[in-house]
């Protein structure tokens, strides 16, 4: 079996987009140190993206986000489509997969992410859901904390469900800084409080990503804008809680010039080295 790689610390990465595929392909050494694409829209493309896709995982670490399993749906998985998931994270190697704490279908697709109430109930539902998807992968996932702006019901806050689904499935946390940043302004929350509530040993990586001010107490989460100073402040402030991770820079519209996502990448890897020791903020990441 092929080795899988691993991520340094102070990697910093960038999504996989079509839409950059040609800077991605041409991109000097020291770009990024890792790639992250969603496997639901890669899954059987051939063609020059397949072949694409391949010649950048064959160069490059790659890590999966899904968008389209639904952890806190009620309808049964579709088998076929986790047994060609597995498939697809073995033969590009993937180190990590996650998924949102969401749902997004309800007898068939809602094309967004939807909030799971927080109630003890649901976390026994989602959870047994995410150890269903580990044991069918052969692997441990992460699950991302979302962005929301309504709220079903809350029996519990926000930081307790999440730390409970963390506990009973025995899955990882991808730590989404711009959702917490986004949630604890529109929520009325301190998000450098919900952030030290966190269990830190369960972090697999970090996103960030920029988001719209359409108020001053409402913030929309687009992908689609720099990441913000807040935003930064608050990676910051996660390295310096739980150490530096592995860490996504997500752009998914209104891309600019390439050059200024690569400087985005940049700041994102110093971010990170600040935070490490001496011998791993000089290694190759």
């Amino acid at each position: 079996m092929t080795a899988i790689p691993s991520l340094s610390p102070v990697a910093a990465g960038l999504g996989l987009r079509r839409a950059l595929m040609g800077p991605l392909q041409a991109a000097a050494p020291g770009d990024f140190d890792f790639l992250e694409c969603a496997p639901d829209n890669w899954i059987g493309v051939g063609g020059r993206f397949g072949e694409g896709l391949r010649e950048l995982s064959a160069k490059h670490p790659l890590v999966c986000h899904g968008l389209s399993l639904s952890l806190g749906a009620v309808e049964p998985f579709d088998e076929t489509y986790l047994l060609k998931l597995r498939r697809f994270l073995d033969e590009h190697r993937v180190p990590i997969y996650s998924e949102h704490l969401s749902y997004c279908s309800d007898d068939g697709q809602l094309y967004d992410l939807m909030p799971i109430p927080f109630t003890e109930e649901a976390v026994h539902h989602v959870a047994g859901r995410i150890r269903q998807v580990q044991d069918a992968l052969g692997r441990r996932i992460a699950v991302e904390n979302i962005s929301y702006y309504a709220a079903p019901y809350q029996a519990m806050p926000e930081i307790d469900f999440i730390n409970a689904v963390l506990a009973e499935a025995d899955c990882d946390l991808l730590l989404d800084v711009n959702n917490i940043f986004v949630n604890a302004v529109n929520h009325r929350y301190d998000a450098h409080d919900f952030m030290r509530r966190l269990p830190g040993a369960r972090i697999a990586y970090y996103h960030v990503a920029g988001h719209y001010d359409e108020a001053e107490d409402l913030k929309v989460d687009t992908h689609g804008a720099p990441v913000k100073p807040g935003v930064w402040e608050l990676l910051d402030t996660a390295c310096a809680m739980f150490g530096p991770r592995p860490a996504l820079l997500e752009r998914d519209f209104n891309f600019p010039p390439y050059a200024e996502l690569v400087a985005e990448v940049a700041t994102v890897r110093d971010t990170l080295r600040r935070h490490a020791p001496a011998e791993v903020r000089h290694a190759r990441a």
